[in-house]
Order: structure tokens, then C-alpha cells, then sequence
């Protein structure tokens, strides 16, 4: 029996699901998502469900004395509940954006989502914390940490966002391939056959990579698992097995395509090993038609001296000053970091609308 694209991938990296609907997460069968992510749009979308319609009702209903925060967390911990049966791992969700540059309200979002896991009875094991990767934010992640809670730093862009997101202790980083204007306009994305290559993120991709293996033989230390994200092609799935990532964080559109194709090694730019026990113990080095591009950044300033971020600055010192200033001497990573936020915080608002007028029916 022919394999498909998703089944091939599946053998080289862990494959998660980028969306909370139960009934498409066990359409991939035979495949299994190691993990469920989330976002503030995925979030919207499920909520406004049909099938969800009467349990939104029900959460207005009870909680509507605590305001629409406190319903919006509980319908997300509801919603990841209903599907966490359906994956071997964690159900990730993502910090409000609106707080992304104040420490208190990362720690406050991060802790109503634990107590509202508490309460349906998922366990600190199964799942974890987005963070948007500001020096704020970030500073939250080590008292997260001593409180069980682990992290994922999300929206990287940049090597010295994913040596902070170590420094923080994150237990994963999702760096995204396409920027949000590629995502809302198809005009912008450098679309390819051979994205690996070719892709203009894949350099810093391969650096973040390198990096975290240099730090692990160097220090022992666990580094955090690189959950790539922000996929608009199957062929962008494939170059992160190829890369080396540890998981692709996919979609529903990009996983329908996936399992669609049939897989063929020949007809494939490259290919990823099989995933390894550990990704950082004796790692596979960078697949060699792919090292010259580590050595360069298309995304870097006309400035750019060819030196990488360096892991002796501590980005989090002084609530992350130091990662803000260098996220703001980066052009790409400036503009992509706040679209995303801008996005985000467009899509909380809608939930945060939603919920109010609930709230004004009942």
C-alpha cells in the first residue's frame, strides 16, 4: 500500500495539529498527532462551532458573574478537553497577545488556563503554554517553570529569540516559516518546489538548530524542541523534516493536502532521517545541500557583519530589555513579531465581542 505524504513525514518528525476539532484530528487516522496548538484565531473558529454552540451557552450561563475572560478560558480548557483523547501529547494554547509586553499578565493568563486544566481534569503533563517571544513574556516563563508549568516560546523569528526562549527554560519554540501578510495575502509568499533551499526563512531555521545543538553539547543543558509552524504548503512540511526540526505544527489545509499524496523518495528535493530518541543527543548534523545556507540570512539587514546572536547575553535581564532591543534592531523580526501580535489581539477581541453579547442575551 502506497504511503502518504503525512505517513512519510510522520516517521521523521512528530506531527501536531494546528486546530481543535475533534472530528478532523481523527480524520488523519492512521496517523496519531503527537499535539494539539492553538491561537486565539483556532480558538474563535471552534467556539463559534455549531457543535459547540450549546456548551457556549452553558459556560456564559456560569460564568457569566466572572466577566468574558473567565468564559473564554473556560471554553478553551472545555474545547481542549474534547480533544485530547485524539493525540499521544500536550494540548498547547497561546497567552492573550493584548498582554505580550507585561510580565503580570502573561503570568495571569498562563495560570487561569492551569487552573481551568485543573478543573477538567488535564494534567500539568498534558499541556503547555504559548508565550509570545518578548522580553516580557519571556520573563515569565522561569517562574511558570518553578510553578510546573511549561512553555513554548511562539512567534520566532530570529536567533536571538530562540537563545532567550533557552534562557527562559521553554520546553518548545515555534519559529514560523511565513510571516502573517504571506498568510492574508498569497502574493507575498515565496512559494517553491524546494522550499528547504530556497525558502528565504530556512537560513535562520538551520541556525536556530545548530545553535541549540552547539548549546546542548557544550552546556548539557536540555534546549527546547523546535515546533516549526506557520506552513502554507505541503512542500514546506517535507522541508522541515528534511531541515532536522522535531515537530511541524500543521494546519488543516496543509494536513488535507498531506494525505492526499502519494509518496514518492524520487521525486522528493530531500529527505528527512527517522526521528531520533532524543533530537539533541548525538544530533544529525544539517543535511549537506543545505549548509551553505546556514551560513547566510536573506532576512538580515543590508548591515548584517555574517555573526549570529550569541548565546553569553542574558536576553531576560531587566525584564528582557535586552531581547526587545535586539527584536527592534531586526527589521524582519521587528515587523513579523508585530503583525502576528496585531493579528492575534484582532482575534481575541472578536472572542471577547462574542462572548459580551452572550452575556448581554442571557
Amino acid at each position: 500500500m502506497t504511503q502518504t505524504w503525512l505517513e512519510a513525514l510522520s516517521r521523521q518528525i512528530n506531527i501536531d495539529v494546528d486546530y481543535m476539532n475533534p472530528a478532523f484530528t481523527l480524520s488523519l487516522l492512521p496517523v496519531i498527532p503527537q499535539d494539539m496548538t492553538s491561537n486565539q484565531g483556532y480558538v474563535h473558529e471552534e467556539m463559534c462551532h455549531p457543535d459547540n454552540e450549546k456548551l457556549f451557552r452553558a459556560v456564559v450561563e456560569e460564568y457569566r458573574g466572572q466577566g468574558w475572560l473567565a468564559i473564554y478560558t473556560r471554553m478553551v480548557a472545555l474545547m481542549c478537553k474534547a480533544n485530547i483523547d485524539n493525540i499521544k501529547g500536550r494540548v498547547l494554547v497561546q497567552t492573550l497577545p493584548t498582554g505580550a509586553y507585561d510580565t503580570e499578565k502573561t503570568l495571569e493568563s498562563a495560570r487561569a488556563y492551569a487552573r481551568e486544566f485543573e478543573k477538567v481534569s488535564i494534567s500539568k503533563d498534558r499541556f503547555c503554554i504559548k508565550i509570545p517571544s518578548t522580553g516580557p513574556a519571556l520573563s515569565a516563563c522561569p517562574i511558570l517553570l518553578t510553578e510546573g508549568i511549561r512553555t513554548l516560546a511562539t512567534a520566532v523569528f530570529s536567533v536571538h529569540q530562540a537563545i532567550a526562549a533557552s534562557q527562559a527554560g521553554c520546553l518548545y519554540i515555534s519559529p514560523y516559516y511565513n510571516d502573517i501578510s504571506s498568510h492574508k495575502d498569497l502574493a507575498l509568499w515565496p512559494k517553491s518546489a524546494d522550499p528547504a533551499l530556497l525558502h528565504p526563512f530556512s537560513s535562520r531555521l538551520i541556525q536556530i538548530l545548530e545553535t541549540y545543538k552547539r548549546l546542548y553539547e557544550e552546556t548539557g543543558k536540555e534546549q527546547p524542541f523546535v515546533k516549526h509552524a506557520g506552513f502554507l504548503s505541503p512542500q514546506e512540511a517535507m522541508a522541515a523534516g528534511e531541515i532536522g526540526c522535531h515537530s511541524a505544527t500543521l494546519p488543516h489545509y496543509v494536513l488535507r493536502e498531506l494525505a492526499k499524496l502519494p509518496y514518492d523518495s524520487s521525486q522528493q528535493p530531500g529527505e528527512g532521517i527517522p526521528k531520533p530518541v532524543h533530537p539533541y543527543i548525538d544530533a544529525a548534523p544539517t543535511p549537506l545541500r543545505l549548509q551553505e545556507i546556514a551560513k547566510l540570512d536573506p532576512l538580515a539587514a543590508q548591515t548584517w557583519n555574517g555573526k549570529l546572536a550569541s548565546a553569553d547575553i542574558d536576553y531576560l535581564a531587566d525584564q528582557g530589555t535586552l531581547l526587545d532591543k535586539a527584536n527592534d534592531e531586526d527589521p524582519e523580526t521587528k515587523r513579523r513579531l508585530h503583525e502576528a501580535l496585531e493579528h492575534f489581539t484582532m482575534l481575541e477581541r472578536q472572542s471577547q465581542t462574542k462572548i459580551e453579547d452572550a452575556m448581554k442575551a442571557v
